[in-house]
């Protein structure tokens, strides 16, 4: 077996690199880039093996490592999940401040990867700075706060840990079920120790979308319920757009005149003026899409994890018979509160859905009400943000100016509190992002 002397560092920043997907047809490196900011654990180690691979794997220096890890966070969700950025940090409080990105990532389910510096594995130098020192256990560092907030989390101690370490990373990020974020705590001596590595681990790899297909007896329980249903209704969930699954569910929708209703991560998963789209639902939805969901005997959630937003804490859903499919690719998600599970690719399941229930369409009076619904919101959501000459304008009239001025192919980014739900209702999308 052919090998190469590296060091830990050196091999970690050579594998980055060499892991490639496809977006669009083309490919490219599946890491765009690294943000930094280099301090007292990985800047002699990592920094110095970043350096040398610049021209093929970029280092973005930041100024604030929860800022940078967000930054990250933000790209891999952009980017629908088909490609993502890391993130180093010095030990202690420097690396404490990404876990509050690592949280996002793991809720929404975001690649990112984490390489905040660790203590020295030999131990020799403790206390070392800014290290924090358990009195009843000498094994925990500040890296440790990432264990319930990561996918995967590991301690590279010994520099050939970093090979399965690397390979479990990759396989995480690819599985649509488990994808996270993942943290790999670097012991800071061991970044420039050396080892013999395999040439092999640094070839060229090429990384594409996993294609789950449902299981027959699945498929057949879930075409069976929504093929019997007098008032079906699809919500739209982040899956949709993770799954570049757009196209399919317009042309599910359109094909059996099923409504469609958007959650916040959701949002994006049909044009706004589609007129099967009856926009965002839940706390934060539509008089449209909301009247539907009350009365909906069968329910398809594609893709989502239905959390309490958008199932009104589960008091949205009135009809006491109602039917969930989860259409999901992690079964956590598509068998909650007694769903009929579907666990399959969004793309994949809908595909095989529409060809077993075959005609199927919807009752014309479920169809009216969904398009005299929507047509009501329309008209109510015009007025909320129609131009205003007032002092203080509203939030939705301040929506419709952005709106008007920018159109709906621009990306809009929120922050938190009651905006984020003024945007679920009324920004008016273009496109899938």
């Amino acid at each position: 077996m052919k090998t190469v002397r590296l060091t830990m560092a050196q091999a970690l920043v050579r594998f980055l690199s060499r892991q490639m997907t496809i977006v669009d047809g083309k490919k490219l490196p599946y890491f765009a880039g690294v943000w930094g900011i280099f301090g007292h654990g990985n800047v002699a180690g990592l920094g110095e093996a970043l350096y040398h691979v610049r021209e093929d794997l970029p280092t973005f220096r930041a100024q604030n490592e929860q800022g940078m890890a967000l930054a990250a966070t933000a790209y891999g969700k952009a980017m629908f999940r088909r490609r993502a950025m890391a993130c180093t940090t010095s030990i202690g409080p420097g690396a404490l401040n990404m876990v509050t990105a690592a949280a996002v990532a793991h809720v929404d389910r975001i690649p990112l990867l984490l390489l905040p510096g660790d203590v020295f594995a030999n131990r020799i130098p403790d206390p070392v700075l800014q290290q924090v020192e358990n009195f009843s256990d000498g094994t925990v560092s500040a890296n440790d706060c990432f264990r319930p907030v990561s996918r995967y989390f590991d301690r590279i101690t010994r520099p050939e840990q970093l090979i399965p370490a690397l390979e479990r990373t990759m396989q995480i990020f690819f599985d649509p079920a488990e994808c996270g974020p993942v943290t790999l705590g670097l012991c800071q001596d061991v970044q420039a120790e050396a080892y013999d590595y395999p040439e092999a681990f640094f070839e060229e790899r090429v990384w594409t979308t996993r294609r789950i297909r449902p299981s027959l007896d699945e498929l057949d329980a879930a075409a069976d319920a929504l093929s019997k249903a007098k008032k079906p209704l699809i919500i739209a969930g982040g899956g949709v757009l993770f799954s570049q699954a757009t196209s399919a569910l317009r042309d599910f929708a359109e094909k059996h005149g099923i409504p469609v209703c958007e959650t916040q991560a959701g949002k994006s998963s049909l044009p706004h003026d589609h007129p099967l789209n009856m926009g965002a639902v839940g706390v934060t939805g539509t008089s449209a899409a909301n009247e539907l969901a009350r009365e909906a005997d069968v329910v398809l959630a594609v893709g989502t994890r239905l959390q309490d937003f958008t199932t009104g804490s589960w008091s949205l859903f009135e009809n006491d018979g109602k039917v969930i499919i989860g259409l999901n690719t992690q079964v956590f998600d598509a068998a909650k509160h007694r769903a009929k599970p579907l666990v399959c690719d969004a793309l994949v399941g809908l595909g095989e859905l529409t060809a077993t229930i075959g005609g199927y369409k919807v009752p014309q009076g479920w169809a009216d009400k969904a398009a005299n619904g929507k047509k009501v919101w329309v008209s109510a959501a015009a007025d909320a943000t129609g131009a205003t000459n007032a002092e203080l304008p509203s939030d939705a009239q301040v929506i419709g100016a952005v709106q008007r001025h920018f159109g709906s192919g621009a990306t809009l980014v929120g922050a938190s509190g009651g905006l984020p739900g003024e945007l679920h209702k009324l920004w008016q999308q273009g496109a899938p992002g």
